[in-house]
């Protein structure tokens, strides 16, 4: 993740310098290197944190890129607050690997779920008004044709099974996704409390002000300047749907060009079905070819 950029361009290292001293671990080796430790939530959500900043750090430096707005999808909003200034990239990695040891303790392995399901017009359907009676939520309005379910793991398996009486006729298709906790569902609610008292205690150092250009995963459109609703925003988003339906409609609205920046590409397909175009940026040869003159 990012190592071509950690390679070619001091900012890149000296983000990761920043969060290694941060951590007090060398999220460079983490990131680069065979680790059994990006298994675990904890050590994942920080890596991909730094590797993003560490990108977005040298398109800014060396290829003159001055975004106006920033979204990302669940963790990514994280990402998104740190590289417009929100929150300091010390303060950010040591908050979500917070964050990560938190979710994996809430419920043990292999107890929880979430399977992605694609249809036609799925964003439409009331699928947690179909699944009621389970202890099933809706995590993800990822696009018009694909939701994410997550819950107890015989719920998921039960809600699946159920899928074909819900849609009749409408072709569907089930993905379950290899994941180690089922994000963004009401078994998350637990530890709402003390990752709120770890946003509270980094509150003086947050730039709410600069949150207004960073959309929200929960309210759908883009933060208010206001400290206690980011935390309240951030603290729920945990259990909470991540509507990125909602937030692609307030960056398109807001954008002329968008430009996904990462180790990988997931959100440019969720992009291309409301019709934008969208460009990404993964490594240096592809940050060479979309940022040209």
């Amino acid at each position: 993740m990012a190592r071509d950029f950690h390679q070619r361009f001091a900012a890149s290292r000296d983000a990761f310098s920043e969060a290694s001293e941060a951590l007090g671990l060398d999220v460079a080796s983490l990131c680069f290197e065979e680790d059994e430790r990006l298994d675990r939530t904890e050590f994942t959500q920080p890596a991909i944190l730094t590797a993003e900043i560490a990108m977005m750090r040298a398109l800014e430096a060396e290829f003159g890129l001055r975004p106006a707005y920033f979204g990302g999808h669940s963790l990514g909003e994280y990402t998104a607050l740190c590289a417009a200034g929100v929150i300091s990239l010390s303060s950010a990695v040591r908050l979500v690997r917070r964050r990560g040891a938190l979710m994996q303790d809430a419920v043990p392995l292999g107890t929880g779920a979430m399977v992605a399901v694609i249809a036609e017009g799925v964003a439409d359907r009331d699928l947690a008004g179909d699944l009621a009676d389970l202890e099933v939520d809706v995590a993800n309005r990822n696009s018009a044709t694909q939701v994410v379910l997550s819950g107890e793991r015989t719920a998921i398996e039960r809600a699946q099974s159920r899928l074909p009486q819900i849609f009749g006729d409408t072709p569907f298709e089930a993905i379950a996704l290899n994941v180690s906790a089922p994000f963004h569902s009401r078994m998350m609610r637990p530890i709402e409390a003390p990752f709120r008292a770890a946003l509270e205690e980094i509150a003086g150092t947050l730039h709410p002000e600069r949150a207004t250009v960073v959309t929200s995963n929960l309210a759908g459109g883009f933060h208010r300047a206001d400290v206690s609703s980011l935390i309240d925003g951030l603290t729920r988003q945990l259990s909470g749907t991540v509507d990125w339906i909602a937030n692609m409609r307030a960056l398109t609205e807001a954008a002329t060009e968008i430009y996904e920046v990462g180790p990988g590409r997931p959100l440019r397909g969720f992009f291309k079905s409301t019709g934008r175009e969208v460009t990404a940026i993964i490594s240096v040869s592809s940050a060479e070819r979309g940022l040209a003159a």
